[in-house]
């Protein structure tokens, strides 16, 4: 494996490669490496109680989802000593080809490989696991290109599969039974992260508050946005725990709307009691809707 340190300062400074030089580490234990909050969770359950295999998420707690994420000094050591990198793929990491062109060998596991995506504007929306059913399908993957990457733990990682497949089943049969019949579809979120979620319970989403994350919109989107919500029969709208609701707190007030919080699920801390993260989170959410749509 290539010392990645030294690959993405070349990758970024525009030279060419270097020698395949040897890990950093040499403790015989398999080390995975998760791009950001929601894979992690996929992983530390694939990976419950496995000996040998060490799971680190590369990014802080805090920093949600990945649009333009720049990679850190710390970053690059932690990927250096990764026997696998664990994405959500469908070009949430957007730093990811140039590290994979530049490094030869790099296991990279890809969450969302084969999946069917959803686009506006000729653009993938990477936002896949907020939809329950294909984040079991990016569950499956991560299973299955983990088996394949790590073939001495694939009895282990396909038996923690089972187990936390049945969890999100399970989970997915509980959020339709409660959400598929709520007198309201139409809801206006806080930026683009629900299509998903919204594809899949039958919602319509009429109108975003901010378009890109934590930048505030223009006063020709606020105003738009003031009018979807007034033509709204039931007027709500959803932000997100990440970022300020200041926007949304106008919208209100002009309309009278009430405010909703809707969890992306991509902040967190990074420890094995996190396991249950995903599921906590969507049946929060799935209250919340059940609650503002009647």
């Amino acid at each position: 494996m290539c010392a990645l340190l030294a690959i993405l300062t070349l990758a970024f400074a525009g030279c060419g490669g270097q020698p395949a030089a040897q890990k950093q580490t040499n403790d015989g234990a398999f080390h995975i490496v998760t791009s950001f909050y929601p894979i992690y969770i996929d992983v530390i359950n694939l990976t419950d109680g496995v000996d040998g295999v060490t799971v680190t998420n590369m990014t802080k707690p805090q920093t949600g989802c990945l649009h333009d994420y720049q990679l850190t000094t710390e970053d690059m050591k932690t990927l250096e000593s990764a026997d696998a990198f664990v994405v959500n793929g469908a070009g949430m990491e957007s730093f990811l080809d140039k590290v994979v062109k530049m490094q030869d060998g790099m296991i990279v596991v890809d969450a969302s490989r084969g999946i069917d995506l959803l686009e506006e504007d000729g653009e993938a929306n990477p936002h896949v696991w907020l939809s329950i059913t294909k984040n079991i399908e990016q569950v499956k993957n991560i299973r299955d290109q983990l088996k394949a990457a790590d073939p001495a733990h694939a009895d282990a990682y396909e038996k923690n599969a089972e187990a936390y497949l049945g969890k999100l089943e399970a989970l997915k049969k509980e959020m339709h039974a409660e959400l598929d019949g709520v007198p309201h579809k139409d809801i206006v979120t806080f930026h683009e992260a629900f299509p998903y979620f919204a594809d899949e319970f039958g919602l319509n989403i009429i109108g975003v508050i901010e378009r890109e994350p934590g930048a505030d919109p223009t006063p020709a989107e606020l105003e738009e946005t003031i009018a979807q919500v007034r033509a709204l029969p039931v007027k709500v709208l959803f932000t997100e725990p990440q970022y300020s609701p200041a926007a949304a707190e106008t919208i209100a007030r002009e309309t009278g709307a009430k405010i909703y919080e809707l969890d992306p699920v991509v902040t967190g801390e990074a420890t094995p009691a996190a396991k249950d993260a995903y599921l906590d989170a969507m049946r929060k959410n799935m209250k919340t809707l059940k609650q503002a749509l009647q």
